[in-house]
């Protein structure tokens, strides 16, 4: 377990750094990154909580800052208007679309240090690992 962890903290670690040079946090990144992949419809905040690792307590403060930024809007839904949906606005996309594929190309240029085979076998052993609990 504790290679697991060690791995896990050094990603993070890695990660997290790339995505504070952006301007933003990895909560805040990982906000934008999920709504990216919606094709501009947002997502309800129920499904936020979800969608990323991001506590429902939590949640509602990162949506505060980032539309604070400007990246992001509340929109009510017709049919419940108890709840909000979250959007990116233009901005938010622009940005979306500047860090994301960053980030991406940041995480490749360590795993391309691993093989085909050694990529396949990590995921295997990670999902049977999941699967146990």
């Amino acid at each position: 377990m504790r290679e697991l962890v060690r791995a896990y903290q050094g990603l993070t670690s890695y990660s997290n750094e790339h995505i504070r040079n952006q301007g933003l946090t990895p909560s805040q990144f990982e906000i934008l990154s999920t709504l990216g992949n919606t094709q501009g419809q947002g997502m309800p905040f129920n499904k936020l909580v979800e969608e990323t690792a991001i506590a429902k307590a939590t949640l509602t403060g990162v949506i505060d800052r980032l539309e604070q930024k400007g990246l992001v809007r509340r929109e009510v839904p017709v049919d419940d208007r108890r709840s909000f949906i979250a959007v990116l606005t233009p901005e938010g996309e622009r940005v979306f679309n500047q860090t994301f594929p960053a980030h991406i190309y940041h995480l490749q240029q360590r795993f391309k240090k691993l093989n085909r085979q050694e990529l396949e076998q990590i995921r295997a052993a990670l999902k049977k690992l999941r699967e146990l609990f």
